[in-house]
Parts: C-alpha cells; structure tokens; sequence
C-alpha cells in the first residue's frame, strides 16, 4: 500500500502543477459568482435557473479533469520513460496500475469539493439555505461516478497510446451514456430484429453513469435520496470499476513498454 499511495501522491501533484483545474475552476466560479448577483432580476426562479448551469458546468468540468488526467497517466511515463525504472523497483504492474487509480481518482475529488464547496457559499449565501447532507450526497454519487470513468480512461490509455485519442473517445463514450444510455430499452421496443437484441445488449452492459446524477435534487431542492439506493450505487459503481481496472491490468501485462 506504500507503493500505491506513492504512485497516487506524485498524480496529485502533477494535477495541481498543471493549470486545467485552475481554469476550468475559474469558469466555474464565474458562472456561480453570477448565481449570486441573479437577486438583481428580482425573479427568483433565476436563481434555479444559474443554479441548474451551475451543476452542468461543474459535471462537464470534473469529466475533464478526470479523462484528461487519467488518459495521459501511462502515455506520459512511456515517453518519458520513467515507466522503466518504477517497473524495475518492487513495483508491480498491479501496483502501477492502482496507483494511477487511486492518485487520479483522489485528485479529481479533492477537485470536486472545492467546486461543491464554492457553489454551495456563493449560492446559499443569497438563498440562505445549505442543504448540505444533499451536497453531500451529491458529491459522493458524483465521485463514485468518477471512479468509473477514471478506471474505463485506463483501460483506454492501454488501448491507444495517444492521450488525445483516448480523451476524445472516452469524453464520447461518457457523454453518450449520459444523455442516451438510459432511453436504449426504450429505443429497443420500437426495432425490428437484430437491432433490438443488439440495444437491449448495449443497454444492459454498459454502466449507466445517469443514476448517479441527482442534479435536479440539488437544483430544486428536492430533499434527500434515500441512504440505501446510494449505498447501491457505490456498490454498482465499485463493481464497474473493478472490471475496468482489471482489463486494464490484463492489456497491461502483456503489452510492451517499447511500443
């Protein structure tokens, strides 16, 4: 565990060297700064209004944060060739590869709560209402969400060896799930043959990162999930992530580090 620590500690530095958190930070912050001057319209369905561009700004904004960092982890040590002499310690590639989990997945969510956190100032402040147990449980869903597409932007990164590649095709395939993915059943009933047993499949495969949005909760107050169907989806989404990490162990042991 020493090891992996390790491994993850050095990730989290490298994310607050870099200046993709600072910006997309100050994008956000703009954007709830203004939530907290909407009393100026005199309407106070504006303040749900920002509020819901709030909440989008901050998914858009951790999704980036977490492909973009996760994707250049093994790509950049192969070209720097510092992967060579971490392998050649006491490091397993299982090590390596939790490593890079733990540091990216950790350093997104440190990312996340000061997101949550400054919202959640600027915005109360105005309302004067903190429903912090919902902000609570709306991070922890998030970052449970998060530790999914960290995990499947692994597996990616071992799949292609350019960072772009992989964050672009990652960004599609997460955003795709998210505004498509839950309506695939739906989509299937009105399909003739294969193509309803080809949606009823990538339906019922792919990991559904929607039920982990409870945006809409947060934006009009709509009170707390129940505790049980969070503690269901951590579980749900520890088992995706899971499956991910160990593809992305079992393409990294037999992968050559020289191509």
């Amino acid at each position: 565990m020493n090891t992996i620590w390790a491994l993850a500690g050095v990730v989290i530095k490298e994310l607050y060297r870099r200046k993709d958190f600072y910006v997309l930070f100050v994008l956000t912050a703009l954007i709830t700064i203004a939530a907290g001057m909407v009393n100026f319209f005199n309407d106070p369905k504006i303040v749900r209004y920002v509020k819901d561009i709030c909440m989008l700004l901050i998914w858009v904004s951790a999704l980036l944060i977490a492909i973009v960092t996760t994707a250049r982890q093994i790509p950049a040590e192969r070209e720097s060739r510092t992967i060579f002499p971490l392998l050649a310690k006491p490091v397993t590639r299982w090590q390596f590869i939790l490593g890079k989990f733990l540091g990216c997945w950790l350093a997104t969510g440190m990312a996340l709560l000061v997101f949550y956190v400054f919202f959640a100032i600027i915005t109360g402040s105005r309302e004067q209402y903190w429903p912090w147990l919902t902000y609570l449980q709306a991070i922890w869903l998030q970052w449970a969400m998060l530790a999914v597409v960290i995990a499947l932007s692994l597996c990616g990164s071992i799949i292609s060896a350019a960072p772009s590649s992989t964050t672009t095709i990652c960004f599609i395939a997460v955003a795709g799930i998210l505004l498509v993915g839950g309506h695939l059943n739906t989509v299937a009933l009105h399909q003739a043959q294969p193509l309803q047993t080809i949606f009823y499949t990538i339906y019922f495969l792919i990991p559904h990162l929607e039920w982990f949005d409870i945006r809409d909760r947060v934006v009009y107050d709509w009170g707390l999930l129940n505790w049980l169907d969070c503690v269901r989806a951590t579980l749900y989404a520890a088992a995706y992530t899971g499956l991910f990490l160990l593809l992305t162990w079992l393409g990294f042991r037999r992968k050559s580090l020289n191509t």
